[in-house]
């Protein structure tokens, strides 16, 4: 049963709701969690969907495909007294288009202590694997820091940022992590949640018109809704992509191949009333009244593309906080 919601949290600077991943619990003590085999512990997973489903309805900015992936897919999981297989969500999109704030959402209302939840692991390339020649001891880090949690907590949340940085290979330790299986050297996992984020580029000179941003340019040049974009359209060109892509860290990893992944959430690029949108929900969370010359400012200073239509955000909203001290 869902915890007592923790309510729609003002949007505010994403970097410091990211900031807490830094601040793991070190001082948690995981033996004390450990769960017998077969028990399907739940630990501190407390997860609150009405909050989750409000805060992205008030803060996501332009992304309804990913609020209705989202929460289709965690409703099914998290009402599921037993799934077959753990949630695995991969996320594409442009920088600053909602991916990590999204994420990170998911640690805030699945765990009541949210990014500083023992049970929510965080991986960056840069900080985690930031040697490619390396890559058969990061293999077994990886699988032995997945398995030793998933034994103390088979509710945990596992999130692999950048994965168009990660060496090639790593994720192919996962694999047997992310099927339908009973059980994986013997720990059950079928409860846990794996979450992939992935920059989709945004140069429209190599994708064949098929990638996020260029089926968005389309929709708008033919005057089609921006809510009338459906996942059929984006789906199979995010897949080829990834597919085609030796640098991704999917590639070859077998994760597409043997159609592990639960749901692709793709982002949409960020157009101007997006883009206010989130400098709004900043100056509100500062306590501040919108002020149109400050908003106006940051639209001013934020540079759009493509160079002939000035249609999208370079940045979406990662800037906007910024920017904003610089106006006030």
């Amino acid at each position: 049963m869902a915890a007592a919601t923790r309510g729609c949290r003002p949007w505010g600077s994403l970097l410091g709701l990211l900031g807490l991943v830094s601040a793991a619990a070190a001082a948690w003590d995981l033996a004390s969690l450990r769960c017998n085999f077969g028990s399907f512990c739940e630990c501190d997973f407390r997860p609150d969907l009405p909050g989750l489903e409000c805060d992205l309805a008030q803060h996501l900015a332009g992304q309804h495909l990913a609020k209705a992936l989202v929460v289709k897919s965690l409703k099914a999981f998290v009402q599921d007294p037993a799934p077959t297989k753990p949630l695995v969500l991969s996320l594409h999109g442009w920088t600053g288009t909602g991916k990590s704030y999204v994420s990170s959402l998911l640690a805030h209302y699945l765990f009541q202590g949210g990014l500083r939840s023992p049970h929510v692991h965080h991986f960056s390339p840069i900080i985690h694997f930031p040697h490619p020649s390396h890559i058969e001891r990061y293999k077994k880090d990886l699988k032995s820091w997945v398995q030793g949690n998933l034994t103390a907590c088979g509710r945990s949340l596992f999130l692999f940022d950048e994965m168009d940085k990660l060496p090639p290979g790593l994720m192919k330790v996962l694999q047997p992590f992310l099927g339908s299986s009973w059980v994986v050297y013997g720990t059950n996992y079928r409860k846990a949640i794996f979450i992939f984020i992935s920059l989709v580029p945004h140069d429209f000179s190599n994708t064949g018109g098929e990638q996020i941003n260029q089926v968005a340019l389309e929709a708008w040049r033919s005057r089609k809704d921006r809510e009338e974009i459906g996942l059929q359209e984006l789906e199979p060109a995010i897949s080829r992509a990834v597919l085609d892509n030796p640098h991704h860290g999917f590639w070859r990893s077998g994760i597409l191949e043997e159609h592990l992944l639960d749901a692709v959430v793709p982002f949409l690029p960020l157009q101007r009333h997006h883009v206010r949108h989130c400098v709004l929900n900043e100056l509100a969370q500062l306590g501040l009244e919108p002020q149109e010359e400050v908003v106006q400012a940051v639209l001013d200073s934020t540079t759009f593309f493509p160079e002939e239509e000035q249609l999208f955000s370079s940045n979406g909203c990662k800037t906007v906080a910024s920017r904003i001290a610089l106006f006030l």
